[in-house]
């Protein structure tokens, strides 16, 4: 009995051994098929990276306002009796806006005239009757008096009538109408809102620290989303003499043509002030790289013999990068490349280092300095 058990167990582990012995040639053959495994290269797009003249631009966030705009008040109170205007039109400066009830005063200018009128005459007879000295001075005085007094009471009472007489002040575009025929207006009551919109002011601030780089008539390009693509330019007229004491900016004003009236005050803009000199940088399409928390990285392209073949292929070596600046579709390079170098222009997150590559350029995008999106 002792003997069948002994035979078993030897039996078993013979059993065990061979199948592990055989287990043990199909892992190693896997493994060296796998040694001998090279997987197929991967088609890629290249850039060439380029020393470039960037412009140097100080970029701020503006805010539009007219060069003049007002809104339109009455000065003195008086009944709505004629409106002159519709809203939204544009106006020249003098042109009738409203009209307040100037019967009273009309009545007494008429009165006044009057009475400059016979006090006119009475000078002019005192006039002769001084020449020959028929009367005294004092009359002759005293009649010139009476005549200057009726000449200013009839300028007073048209001065009334003028401020009742509602006119532009200059030429602009009106907004909404305020007021309604036969309303009472009240001393300071608004009527309609005048602004001048071509040109126009666009006021933005700068830190202290960039005041030695501005100066008057340096170009500048505004944008705006309620215009998208569209990119107007100015001239730097104004510099606030003054710094912000809470916020260490220096507040500087841009006139900028706005023909079309597409830009309007109180909007926000974005303003990029073009400096005189330029910054040469090395630029690279931004889908070249690789981002990552710990640091940014490119793929190189590089000219390797194969070690099993002994023919010349690329393969990409992984480089990290210091990037810098960053405008329309490129980044530029603050370190970690060189001019001349080629990287991987797409695809950049399914490479790996030291891996076989392709170019076929035929299908890199085409990148741009300035790009347009259709969609945009």
């Amino acid at each position: 009995m002792t003997k069948r058990i002994i035979f078993t167990i030897v039996g078993l582990i013979v059993v065990i051994g061979l199948l592990g012995g055989i287990k043990g040639l199909q892992i190693g053959r896997m493994a060296a098929q796998g040694n001998q495994f090279a997987p197929p290269p991967e088609t890629v797009t290249t850039a060439l990276v380029q020393a470039v003249s960037w412009e140097s631009v100080l970029s701020s966030v503006g805010s539009l306002e007219a060069v003049q705009g007002v809104t339109v008040t009455a000065e003195l109170t008086g009944k709505v009796v004629e409106i002159a205007f519709n809203p939204g039109t544009t106006v020249k400066v003098g042109d009738l806006l409203v009209k307040q009830d100037t019967s009273s005063e009309e009545a007494q200018l008429r009165a006044t005239e009057a009475t400059v009128a016979l006090t006119k005459l009475n000078l002019e007879r005192l006039t002769k009757l001084l020449a020959d000295n028929t009367i005294s001075q004092s009359q002759y005085d005293n009649a010139e008096a009476q005549f200057k007094q009726a000449v200013a009471q009839a300028d007073s009472i048209r001065a009334v009538i003028a401020k009742k007489t509602i006119r532009a002040p200059f030429p602009g575009r009106l907004g909404i109408r305020l007021v309604n025929l036969g309303e009472v207006l009240k001393e300071g009551q608004a009527i309609v809102s005048l602004q001048s919109l071509n040109p126009i002011f666009v006021n933005f601030l700068l830190p202290q620290q960039q005041l030695a780089q501005v100066q008057r008539g340096l170009n500048v390009r505004v944008t705006t989303d309620a215009a998208p693509g569209l990119v107007i330019e100015g001239k730097v007229t104004a510099i606030n003499p003054e710094v912000e004491a809470a916020t260490r900016n220096i507040r500087i004003q841009a006139t900028i043509a706005n023909p079309e009236e597409r830009l309007r005050p109180g909007m926000f803009v974005n303003v990029a002030v073009v400096l005189p000199a330029q910054d040469k940088v090395l630029a690279i399409p931004a889908t070249a790289v690789l981002y990552a928390p710990y640091s940014d990285s490119v793929f190189v392209v590089e000219e390797k013999k194969n070690e099993k073949t002994g023919q010349p292929s690329k393969v990409v070596r992984q480089q990290f990068a210091r990037l810098g600046e960053k405008r329309g579709d490129f980044v530029s390079v603050a370190s970690g490349l060189k001019e001349g170098e080629v990287v991987v222009s797409t695809g950049v997150f399914k490479l790996r280092n030291g891996q076989a590559v392709t170019v076929d350029n035929t299908l890199a995008p085409e990148f741009k300095l300035t790009p347009k999106p259709e969609d945009a």
